[in-house]
């Protein structure tokens, strides 16, 4: 398994361009499966969770082709209603071909998904949605089965404002004729790109003053030209990795509005943040962090992929902090690895209580999901001396060409693969 090498106690300093956001690239890429028409989608990152969906994308029935962040997806043989485990158990988001399988064949047959290990993160939501809509769902030898005679339209309202299940529920609703309308939904951004996507190929989608989805059901869409929005996660990233090693970093090709909540703390705990439309430059005005307790919530609320990497920077303020998980049960389990750092955490229920230290110690620490991995990068960038990173499989699933991306701001991290130079596994 590849690892990180990280020789730390350098400043980052200089300019990063963000790439295609992921969490908007995933579910366009399923939205294919919505149309026999020819889609392109732009920007989109070179990641592990991209390849999986793609091998899913040709698994189900599609031609697709990938080169330099453009994606052509065409229509190759008629499409399968049913994924294999082996690809869904990767990625948690592979879910998300119920909806457009459901609408457009009445039946789809997906294993129970994967993905990091950060809580159960159940699909009832899901589940619950389609049933509404007239499908019934049941298990069979480890699989969710939903079929429907006929789907209809109705009104939804969400027991928790779930980003994959606005998702999966909107882009089932696309093709229902009549008025489906989703209450209590997700508001984050890459929703909003989802429905900009989904309405270049024709969908009828729009938002009401109280914040509901209305989807007007078409009969067909066509293909698609659509450019991902920027990954506002790693954008945040970014952001925090500058601060926690009192960098000088420009963030460019960002959507700052996308996290101003986080801007808006680091302010609080003692940064300079200057913003553009589509730049974020972050510099260090004190010598000390001072500590600032977060809570993740819901969009606009502070996201809790970006729990982690606070986590990080906190250990270093100059005081105590509380991080709370509102979000994910199970999702503190970086903060052992960071105390083999150096750290000083205890955790209390969802709750993680930071007193801050004044640096890192290097250690050999294990990634165990992706958001957790990249806490342990920037704390290993933080420790004067050698830190190794193992299970950078996780990371690899959400950042790409990381290593090279932090290369070029002086950090000193090297990828290492044992396979390639003859070691053992």
């Amino acid at each position: 398994m590849d690892k990180f090498i990280i020789k730390g106690g350098k400043k980052l300093k200089g300019t990063v361009e963000i790439s295609g956001s992921k969490n908007a690239a995933l579910p366009i890429l399923m939205a294919t499966l919505l149309t026999d028409e020819t889609c392109f989608l732009n920007r989109v990152p070179n990641l592990r969770d991209i390849r999986t969906t793609i091998k899913i994308l040709e698994e189900l029935g599609k031609k697709v082709i990938y080169d330099n962040g453009t994606v052509e997806v065409r229509s190759k043989r008629k499409l399968k209603t049913t994924v294999s485990y082996d690809l869904v158990k990767q990625m948690r988001a592979s879910f998300w071909v119920a909806g457009p399988l459901l609408t457009r064949f009445k039946k789809a047959s997906i294993p129970l998904p994967g993905g990091c290990a950060i809580g159960v993160r159940p699909v009832d939501i899901h589940l619950r949605g389609f049933e509404k809509m007239g499908a019934k769902v049941s298990t069979e030898k480890g699989n969710v089965v939903v079929k429907a005679k006929k789907l209809h339209p109705v009104k939804i309202i969400l027991s928790f404002p779930s980003v994959g299940a606005t998702l999966n529920l909107m882009m089932c609703a696309s093709l229902i004729p009549g008025k489906t309308v989703l209450e209590n939904v997700a508001r984050e951004p890459e929703v909003g790109d989802v429905i900009k996507a989904l309405q270049s190929m024709g969908a009828n989608i729009s938002l009401d003053e109280k914040g509901r989805i209305i989807i007007e059901g078409v009969s067909k869409l066509h293909g698609m030209n659509h450019t991902v929005i920027a990954d506002r996660i790693e954008t945040g990233t970014f952001v925090i990795a500058a601060a926690a090693t009192r960098g000088e970093v420009e963030i460019t090709e960002c959507v700052p509005e996308h996290n101003e909540i986080l801007l808006e703390y680091l302010l609080d705990a003692g940064f300079n943040i200057e913003t553009t439309q589509d730049t974020i430059k972050i510099t260090c005005r004190n010598k000390k962090i001072k500590p600032v307790n977060m809570k993740t919530a819901p969009f606009p609320g502070f996201a809790t992929d970006l729990q982690a990497p606070w986590m990080s920077l906190m250990c270093l303020c100059s005081g105590s902090a509380d991080i709370s998980e509102d979000i994910f049960e199970n999702r503190f389990m970086h903060a052992p690895e960071l105390v083999r750092m150096g750290a000083n955490i205890l955790i209390d229920r969802n709750t993680a209580k930071i007193t801050g230290v004044k640096s890192f110690s290097p250690a050999v620490v294990m990634a165990s999901d992706l958001r957790g991995g990249m806490a342990l990068v920037i704390a290993g960038l933080c420790a004067k001396g050698t830190s190794v990173v193992e299970r950078v499989y996780h990371i690899d699933r959400g950042y790409e060409i990381i290593e090279e991306k932090l290369t070029e701001l002086g950090a000193n991290i090297k990828r290492h693969n044992p396979v390639l130079v003859g070691e053992e596994e």
